[in-house]
């Protein structure tokens, strides 16, 4: 039988690491251990600290976290490969007598640990070069054509998967969003025994902490951060460098975006990226929803997650 998993999901600045460390303190307060899989898409990324949000060096002494600072910036990161990782890391912390908790907002890579994917037909090199050579704007505007749903959910800046959505189309002639909901995840049976933990903080206070999290950031050195990773010879047209935060000081390196104007853009594009992820986790089955952490029933999430297998 599979180990029980509690997830943390929700949109960013929404307390999710605050969370599973207060529930891995629960564990702990009834004589277990507990151990965090972040389910971040850009905290894999080694030397990308500061925009990333990662849990502290404090943090991860008081509780032990996995599937962060496990690639660099110079290397691609997908679902399957995350699904991968995080089932190694569960089993490995299972059969240490611990408690593995999930916590992150990347909506794909929750649902590829928890349901699997779809596959998808293998990659076209030539096909994904000759889209490339589009630029996101125009290829975005031809996915809302022919997969508007997809189009809806995508970010128009992320050349990535607006490629990829856009290949399997040429490739199998039908949209990306109608393979998606073959793979039906209501019907699908989880890979795991699990309870999710929803947190979805009032919109007023959500800005503000957004607010207070790009400030922050920008403080802490963003951009001496992205100039370091440069230094270091990494390419920034990698994928790594399309997250938030670190696209904008691309754009102000590269002299596209005045330095008084990068909060303002780092923040109205976080915002736009919560309610994104606002909206997959809310299509996702069986998630309860607080408003805050403190809501959280941590003492009886740590009970279940403390109890063998049914």
């Amino acid at each position: 039988m599979p180990p029980r998993l509690v997830v943390i999901v929700g949109p960013t600045a929404s307390g999710k690491t605050a969370l599973a460390l207060g529930l891995a303190d629960a564990v702990r307060a009834r004589g277990g251990e507990a151990e965090i899989v972040s389910a971040d898409s850009q905290q894999v990324y080694r030397g990308m600290d500061v925009g990333t949000a990662k849990a502290s060096p404090e943090e991860r002494a008081r509780v032990a976290h996995h599937l962060i600072d496990v690639v660099s910036p110079s290397e691609d990161m997908t679902a399957a490969r995350f699904a991968a990782l995080a089932d190694a890391a569960i089993a490995d912390i299972a059969a240490r007598g611990r408690c593995p908790i999930v916590a992150g907002g990347t909506g794909l890579y929750v649902r590829a640990l928890l349901h699997g994917l779809f596959e998808g037909p293998p990659a076209d090199a030539a096909l994904r070069a000759r889209l490339e050579r589009e630029g996101a704007p125009a290829l975005h505007a031809r996915l809302g054509e022919v997969d508007p749903d997809a189009a809806a959910r995508i970010d128009p800046n992320d050349l990535r998967r607006i490629v990829r959505a856009l290949e399997v189309f040429e490739l199998t002639g039908t949209p990306i969003s109608v393979h998606q909901r073959a793979h039906d995840i209501r019907r699908a049976p989880r890979r795991y025994p699990t309870r999710v933990v929803g947190l979805d903080p009032p919109r007023a206070e959500l800005a503000r902490r957004i607010e207070e999290r790009v400030a922050a950031m920008l403080a802490a050195g963003l951009l001496d951060e992205v100039r370091r990773l440069v230094a270091d010879g990494h390419d920034l047209g990698r994928r790594a460098f399309d997250a938030i935060g670190y696209r904008e000081a691309r754009l102000h390196l590269r002299g596209e975006l005045p330095r008084e104007r990068i909060a303002e853009t780092m923040t109205a594009a976080t915002r736009r990226f919560a309610r994104r992820q606002l909206a997959w986790f809310r299509s996702e089955p069986e998630v309860a929803w607080y408003n805050a952490p403190q809501a959280v029933p941590l003492a009886a999430l740590a009970d279940w997650l403390m109890a063998h297998p049914d």
